[in-house]
């Protein structure tokens, strides 16, 4: 099990990681007549199907009503925001709704392609209406508004209505520029250029292509983590091994036309550099200092990946819209140098927070849940891992006599199965730590594999919306041990297990390259028995800045697997202060609400929340301007007196529209971090006080003895419970 989680990171980062290399060539286009299914392709969905029939976790019939939403989810993979295809289209293809799963099992794959062939027209007429919209002029003085997000709307039910969107849009577009700067002409040609680039880069997707985007309408269809790779995204997934994570690591994902961050990976370039960040969006790409830059929107994820790959100490420029910015907002120009992903980075990290009369609180930050198994394998005693590095963090921080611990998890995207149990076991005797069960209904009980104790004080654990997988094994132990308190967002919730089929396995003469399955096989229970699945771990003391992520993780997700539950195992919880978190509650909710600095975060966050749920922005110069400015300054209000809050000098440069995107220095690194405003900065500060009201005298005289060493748990359960 241990390698199962770094399968999933791994194939996670191919998705989306930017991994070194290649100059971006032209690839040509591909004929209508050579947009088929070949022999490979329906033996690669044979094998698909038995493997999802015989191996997957959820058992879901391949039926008339998956045929409907295999059909959805397709329309929408190629159409997300529905701007080219019309409603009599859409339609059209009705006789399709439930016939896609006996072309599956047949297989017979032509109306995939038809669909597709039908879209490329679509494409092309758009483009070419666009393109010939650009020799207009504009006139931004009258009062209109382009509602730019569909994905919610109808289809069009008309040429005329469709027309009418994109004259918005190529507007819009057209806006977006004037207001950065650019001058006619050179709207014109930048526009000429993204809407070109989309016809043509349409107009290369071959039959891998399109047929990869038809089974994983399929297999998302079961299940949202099951996905096929092509031959093409088979090898770029080698490559991303072969490279060592070599890159600017980011893991991207799509957004409509654009190219958002979905996160940011501990010990990378663009982490080390705090320029690029969760839900930025990447509008331009260039090479090296003085490459031209690219206009990327409307490009393909794989086109854009491509352009960012490049070698170990090359650089790479991102013009980027800051997340909370809008799609009309000002970009910004970053510089990253591409380089190794550096373990050392990723490692745990610790820091005293001192506060005078009440307490010193030991903080861990852990990134990661890592280890060096090359290492491990060689037999070298001193291989890195999390457990390790908090093993030896926990005793430097006794040494300085700290009154209480708090790991914190926050954007721990998971890691290694076998360091989230070694992590655990450190703050209980033994016991069981999290259960598995497998497709066939098998649950394995998964154990402290080191008896013992390492730190036995009062524990807390900070938890966000992005702890997944390994983060929220580990916080559900600890609070079904109730070892410690948890603090922060629900979690992810991410309970499930991926592995990576080859399916050129269950081939036994060769042939041509079958591609690679990623398909669900197992999910995760607490020993509690519910499921970190969906809902992910509930802290004891929630954040209000949980209000502002509800929709977010695996419950944004269609088709995510429920919330369940299997039989608790048998451990013994240990003598944790639970009857006070009533009281800890009330305190946390007392001191927020007299808390400047935190009411001004949740006054940020609404900003940036709000400014990213926009779908409609007005074509009315004046007023596009006003509504920026307006928040800009409303930003900036915030922030200069966030960090007036935390003892900083505000900022004093104005905000502008008016000119040519900003460029940041390439590191970072020559900005004092004691100087640099982070919002995470007010949660910790308030996690820790709510770690501190458990172990205040005042708690001490009801009898409460927090540093008292939980008693042994009970030997592991079996496997059948």
């Amino acid at each position: 099990m241990t390698s199962i989680f770094s399968c999933i990171r791994r194939a996670a980062l191919t998705a989306g990681i930017l991994f070194a290399a290649v100059a971006h060539g032209k690839a040509p286009q591909v004929a209508e007549s050579a947009l088929h299914a070949d022999d490979s392709q329906k033996r690669a969905t044979e094998i698909i199907l038995h493997v999802i029939d015989t191996y997957h976790y959820k058992k879901r019939p391949l039926d008339d009503a998956l045929s409907a939403r295999i059909l959805d989810n397709y329309l929408e993979s190629l159409d997300p925001n529905r701007s080219f295809f019309l409603l009599s289209d859409v339609q059209s293809f009705d006789r399709y709704r439930s016939s896609l799963d006996d072309g599956l099992r047949a297989p017979e794959l032509s109306p995939a392609f038809d669909i597709f062939v039908r879209y490329r027209q679509r494409v092309a007429e758009r483009v070419d209406f666009a393109v010939a919209q650009l020799r207009n002029s504009y006139d931004f003085g009258i009062q209109e508004n382009f509602h730019f997000d569909r994905r919610d709307q109808q289809w069009a039910d008309s040429e005329a209505a469709l027309e009418e969107y994109w004259r918005k849009r190529v507007k819009n577009d057209a806006l977006n520029l004037k207001i950065a700067g650019r001058e006619p002409d050179q709207i014109r040609d930048v526009l000429t250029k993204r809407y070109t680039r989309l016809k043509t880069s349409t107009f290369q997707l071959n039959a891998s292509d399109v047929f990869q985007s038809f089974i994983n309408a399929y297999t998302t269809a079961v299940e949202p983590h099951t996905n096929y790779f092509s031959p093409r995204t088979s090898e770029n997934f080698d490559i991303s091994m072969r490279l060592s994570l070599e890159g600017i690591g980011a893991v991207l994902r799509g957004d409509g036309d654009y190219t958002a961050v979905q996160s940011v990976v501990p010990g990378g370039p663009a982490d080390l550099s705090n320029l690029l960040h969760e839900k930025d969006k990447i509008v331009g790409v260039a090479q090296d200092a003085d490459g031209e830059m690219v206009d990327v929107i409307g490009w393909r994820l794989d086109d854009v990946v491509d352009m960012i790959r490049g070698p170990k100490d090359s650089t790479v420029r991102l013009e980027i819209l800051p997340a909370g910015t809008g799609i009309d907002g000002k970009s910004r120009v970053i510089s990253l140098v591409r380089d190794k992903i550096k373990l050392e980075e990723q490692a745990a990290q610790s820091k005293v927070i001192d506060f005078p009369g009440q307490g010193r609180i030991g903080v861990i930050d852990v990134p990661t849940f890592y280890s060096d198994f090359a290492a491990q394998a060689r037999g070298d005693s001193n291989y890195t891992s999390t457990s390790r590095d908090v093993r030896r963090l926990i005793k430097e921080l006794e040494q300085q006599n700290i009154d209480g611990l708090l790991i914190d998890l926050r954007g721990n995207g998971g890691g290694s199965l076998s360091e989230a149990l070694e992590l655990s076991g450190l703050f209980i005797e033994s016991g069981p730590i999290v259960q598995t069960k497998d497709a066939g209904g098998r649950i394995e009980v998964n154990s402290d594999p080191d008896p013992g104790i390492v730190y036995g004080g009062p524990l807390a654990v900070l938890v966000d919306r992005n702890s997944a997988s390994a983060s929220e094994i580990f916080a559900g132990a600890i609070q079904d041990y109730r070892r410690g308190i948890i603090i922060g967002e629900p979690t992810f919730g991410k309970g499930t297990v991926q592995n990576i089929v080859d399916l050129n396995r269950f081939v036994r003469n060769g042939g041509a390259d079958l591609g690679r399955l990623k398909t669900t096989i197992a999910q995760f229970y607490r020993i509690s028995g519910g499921s970190n699945q969906f809902k992910g771990v509930v802290p004891d003391v929630v954040f209000p800045t949980a209000k502002l992520g509800e929709d977010s993780g695996e419950r944004s997700l269609d088709n995510a697997l429920p919330w369940d539950q299997v039989e608790p195992a048998r451990f013994v919880p240990a003598s944790a202060p639970v009857s006070s978190f009533d009281e800890v509650r009330r305190r946390h909710e007392a001191r927020i609400r007299d808390d400047r600095a935190f009411s001004l975060l949740m006054e940020e966050l609404r900003l940036l929340r709000d400014a990213n749920e926009r779908t409609t922005v007005s074509l009315n110069e004046q007023q596009r301007r006003s509504e920026r400015t307006a928040l800009l300054l409303a930003q900036r209000k915030v922030e200069n007196e966030l960090r007036v809050a935390q003892g900083l000098q505000p900022l004093t440069e104005q905000v502008s529209l008016d000119a040519e995107p900003e460029e940041d220095a390439d590191s970072g690194a020559a900005d004092d971090d004691d100087d640099r405003f982070d919002p995470g900065k007010v949660l910790l500060q308030e996690s820790v006080q709510i770690l501190l009201d458990l172990i205040l005298p005042a708690h001490r005289t009801a009898g409460i003895n927090p540093a008292a060493r939980p008693p042994a748990a009970a030997e592991k359960a079996g496997n059948n419970l």
